[in-house]
């Protein structure tokens, strides 16, 4: 089939998975268009928002009408690293025996990240890099497709612990989610207080999303989109001669190399979703605040005005 018909394919199966996945998730179309974007990119996303915001019903739905396995794991202060790798045990045999910890699965959903210690979060960094886990000095390799969905509450929170630069940079996107609106709101209090249930239908199987990511990576982008997409982020880093002057007022640090293969990765799929055969600047500008938002560092002064990320962002474009 050629990648023509191929992105055609993936603009109706978009449509379907979004009337789907709207039999359980009310509202929040920003939100699951940012996750959906990920899954077609081969990134792992970050969803932020206070606890009751359904982002644990949203990954759930998510992968079940993808057709991946799925597992959760609820991050607690006392989680420890095997509890989510796994670990070795002497079978009847006095042989050790590796059993594999809820990382072995297609979809993660590390439930409430940050209320583990930084020690327990770092478990993850491997598998979300490498898409393998080392235990004992032995390699395992995870199955494909591999996604970890986090949820986190916010900083401010008690009980929370911030996650490492390192591991938020292994997210392709950081999604902020809001409080539903007052009509979504009585929707969802319609809907999931009385007896009905809905049936999801699978939509995807685990080959056909890994054909779509290598369909996306094929995508061809113009130079002077790439060029744009670094550039923006180079406008990010204060203290080098891109910077903008609200960087270098409001930013203590700006994103690395890796946001700029995120920003041109998710471009693709977001022209692909459209029906675009090649990613343009519009595209990259509508995936950038994800992109970026949790790859830049405010300082005390941004704090302190009430700067937010979102328009430390909008005005690098």
């Amino acid at each position: 089939m050629s990648d023509v018909k191929s992105v055609e394919q993936l603009v109706e199966k978009h449509a379907q998975l979004k009337k789907e996945i709207s039999k359980v998730i009310i509202g929040q179309e920003a939100v699951i268009d940012q996750i959906l974007l990920s899954v077609f990119a081969g990134g792992h996303a970050l969803l932020i928002g206070v606890p009751g915001l359904a982002k644990t019903l949203m990954v759930n739905t998510i992968s079940e009408v993808l057709g991946l396995d799925f597992k959760r794991i609820q991050f607690t202060p006392d989680l420890m690293p095997s509890d989510i790798l796994g670990s070795e045990i002497l079978d009847d045999s006095r042989q050790f025996k590796f059993i594999k910890g809820p990382v072995f699965s297609n979809i993660v959903l590390a439930d409430e990240i940050n209320r583990t210690p930084p020690k327990t979060q770092a478990a993850l960094l491997e598998a979300m890099q490498e898409k393998s886990v080392t235990v004992s000095g032995k390699r395992y390799e995870l199955s494909k497709p591999y996604y970890v969905l986090a949820t986190q509450n916010p900083i401010e929170q008690e009980g929370t612990y911030p996650l490492p630069e390192a591991q938020l940079d292994r997210f392709m996107f950081a999604i902020q989610l809001d409080y539903p609106s007052f009509a979504e709101e009585v929707t969802v209090v319609k809907s999931t207080t009385g007896v009905q249930v809905e049936q999801l239908q699978a939509l995807f199987t685990a080959a056909e999303i890994i054909e779509m990511q290598q369909l996306i990576r094929r995508i061809p982008v113009a130079d002077n989109v790439i060029e744009y997409a670094v550039g923006l982020v180079a406008k990010t880093r204060p203290n080098t001669d891109a910077a903008t002057e609200m960087i270098a007022k409001y930013v203590d640090w700006g994103a690395g190399p890796r946001a700029s293969q995120n920003l041109i990765l998710a471009a693709k799929a977001h022209a692909a979703i459209q029906g675009k055969f090649s990613p343009d600047i519009e595209n990259v500008q509508a995936v950038a605040i994800g992109i970026l938002r949790h790859r830049i560092l405010k300082n005390y002064k941004a704090e302190a005005e009430g700067v937010s990320m979102e328009t430390i962002i909008k005005s690098l474009f």
